[in-house]
């Protein structure tokens, strides 16, 4: 494994060569389609075992047989709507009933730019599901991941946590005028203040945590967007000269840098970090085309937003 080195255009089965995840256990959310089902389906060639979460029983058991039938690993379901938070303790309730331990938490589901929508406890939809729904589950599915070895907790962010960073005193629009874009953005600059809040706390106990930015990739998460928003990323996929052009990846070339964070020795003891392009990113605030921001890696943030989700969920996170 010595010397390996990655980037734009490798995939999940480039990352994975030469990797045995005999006997490891993956909880993957949002795995029935697009970056989620890749990841499953490259990670249980592996060996390993794997539980596919989401909201759609039906899809989850396609998508299951699938997998199971390609690669001859154990891949089971379990059903989760992050928008619900009686749905997420419930999920909880049954994976520990039902499960030994999970070595790698994958956080992969999420929505995008969608219209002001709320979820059934009355959360902005894109910060209470990216988000706090993912903060409740891992709460929930922490004992199991206490039980587990070399333990990974993995949250799919984005480089649109550039768009803005998290309205503590608001983050649900509730007086402040929504903006799609800018509440993507907030989004996922929690999922990295959340890796970020994670290592502090549980990194004693040898789980580390990781954000991660896939890269532009064509996947059901654009459901939402506008004909306008598709122009503006395919002038964003021609403009190459500023700086700020976006060039789109295969779907197995958006879930390596998953695949990465949840498996590679490279990172070993380290976390709390946020990867692009199946490296270790940059702390930058004026690079346009990548990096991460300080302000999503601030530890004081970490921890404010921290208390906030605990505040808003209803539930202590035991660390």
């Amino acid at each position: 494994m010595a010397g390996r080195e990655f980037g734009f255009e490798n995939t999940t089965d480039d990352v994975l060569d030469g990797i045995d995840l005999t006997g490891r256990s993956f909880f993957i959310t949002g795995a029935y389609s697009g970056l989620g089902k890749e990841t499953a389906r490259a990670i249980a060639a592996r060996g390993a075992d794997v539980i596919l979460s989401g909201r759609d029983a039906e899809k989850l058991a396609a998508a299951a047989e699938e997998i199971s039938g390609e690669t001859g690993a154990n891949v089971e379901t379990i059903v989760c709507d992050l928008g619900d938070l009686a749905s997420i303790r419930a999920c909880g309730k049954e994976a520990r009933e039902r499960f030994a331990k999970i070595d790698v938490l994958i956080n992969n589901a999420g929505v995008m730019a969608c219209p002001l929508a709320r979820t059934k406890d009355g959360f902005e939809m894109q910060f209470g599901t990216n988000h706090l729904g993912h903060f409740l589950l891992t709460s929930e599915l922490m004992p199991l991941i206490e039980q587990g070895a070399r333990q990974r907790i993995v949250n799919l962010s984005s480089r649109g946590h550039h768009f803005d960073g998290v309205h503590l005193d608001d983050p649900n629009f509730l007086s402040r005028e929504y903006d799609k874009w800018a509440s993507y953005g907030q989004s996922k600059t929690a999922n990295v203040l959340f890796a970020v809040g994670l290592e502090s706390r549980f990194a004693d106990k040898g789980i580390h945590a990781y954000a991660v930015h896939p890269g532009g990739i064509m996947t059901n998460l654009g459901r939402h967007l506008e004909p306008e928003d598709i122009e503006r990323l395919r002038k964003r996929v021609e403009d190459t000269s500023s700086g700020t052009g976006l060039t789109f990846k295969t779907i197995p070339q958006g879930a390596a840098t998953t695949c990465f964070a949840a498996t590679a020795p490279e990172l070993e003891g380290v976390g709390g970090v946020y990867l692009e392009d199946v490296a270790v990113a940059q702390v930058d605030d004026d690079d346009p085309s990548g990096s991460v921001r300080s302000y999503a890696v601030d530890p004081a943030t970490a921890d404010a937003l921290w208390s906030l989700s605990e505040e808003l969920v209803g539930t202590r996170f035991a660390a």
